[in-house]
């Protein structure tokens, strides 16, 4: 596979995972903000922005709906839906032979059905429907594509895309909550402390899934450890890590080059860190550092990948 294919399918996975992620988070932060008995407007939109990365140019002025409407449909702020919808288009139509028709039209519509709502959205209401209909809309092409395009190495890099983003993001809205939710005592107020770990589970998509392993009842330890540890939850990191290791592991399969030591061992790294560590001692030792060490060794992972399949010199090639 040409290095320009995989690079447009690897970020075309990775755009539409960042939509998924920045509009869920979004709608639930937007939910919380209800409850004006528990934490400011302000101190939560300041962890959304937190959890995202902290992009630039998302300050809080008081005005939430002109903030979610930013953040929703600026095409050129660079955490907003739109633009990571947009990229993701871009991605698609340059590898157009790569993918299946049912794809390009799926995503095509995503694309229309962002640039149709953008001056029907200025109140909250309808912005949770535009909202719901971004999540829905990538869950489709999510689905279009396991079920159209051969499972081959460009179907591996839209997975590897898919579970880095995931892996990466579900760590940084972990350590973002991590110091409100898992290091200071118990909060008085139960139901305010109730919402916001319900909160943090519907920003995974979990709180279903936690119910049915663990019951209603609602512990940080076991919030940790299901959002960290489970292997059987599409965005628990433990699954989403398994997720990238069995993809490189495949792309070698199809063909392509034998993964670098050091990319190997960067991910057994990582798997080993999720696989052989309890819940117990995580939060025994530094948690907030244990997550970080999640991210950076994303980080590395995705520069590994990007020097040994995308941006490699033909001399590097031909030696292999």
């Amino acid at each position: 596979m040409l290095s320009r294919v995989a690079d447009s399918l690897y970020w075309m996975s990775r755009y539409l995972e960042r939509a998924e992620n920045t509009a869920r988070q979004l709608d639930v932060t937007m939910s919380l903000m209800l409850d004006t008995a528990g934490a400011s407007a302000e101190s939560r939109w300041k962890r959304l922005v937190a959890a995202l990365g902290d992009p630039q140019g998302l300050d809080w002025n008081g005005d939430l709906d002109a903030m979610a409407y930013t953040l929703v449909f600026d095409s050129l702020h660079p955490a907003s839906v739109t633009f990571a919808v947009n990229a993701a288009r871009e991605n698609a139509r340059q590898v157009r032979e790569e993918i299946s028709t049912e794809q390009w039209q799926r995503l095509n519509r995503l694309y229309h059905h962002m640039h149709s709502q953008l001056a029907l959205s200025q109140s909250r209401s309808s912005m949770a429907d535009v909202l719901a209909g971004v999540v829905d809309g990538i869950h489709l092409f999510k689905g279009v594509t396991d079920t159209t395009m051969i499972h081959g190495q460009g179907w591996h890099f839209i997975r590897l895309g898919r579970y880095l983003e995931r892996a990466y993001a579900t760590a940084t809205l972990l350590e973002v909550f991590q110091p409100e939710l898992f290091q200071t005592p118990e909060r008085d107020d139960s139901g305010y402390q109730y919402l916001e770990q319900v909160g943090l589970l519907r920003c995974c998509t979990a709180f279903e899934a936690y119910c049915q392993v663990y019951t209603a009842d609602l512990t940080r330890d076991r919030i940790l450890e299901f959002l960290l540890l489970n292997r059987d939850f599409p965005h628990a990191i433990r699954y989403s890590v398994d997720g990238i290791r069995q993809a490189v592991t495949a792309i070698q399969r199809t063909g392509a080059r034998r993964p670098p030591d050091e990319l190997t061992a960067g991910i057994g790294r990582l798997h080993a860190m999720l696989d052989y560590t309890s819940i117990g001692e995580i939060l025994a030792g530094d948690t907030a550092r244990f997550l970080h060490t999640i991210r950076e060794q994303c980080l590395r992972i995705h520069e590994l990948i990007y020097s040994y399949y995308i941006h490699y010199s033909i001399q590097s090639a031909l030696a292999v």
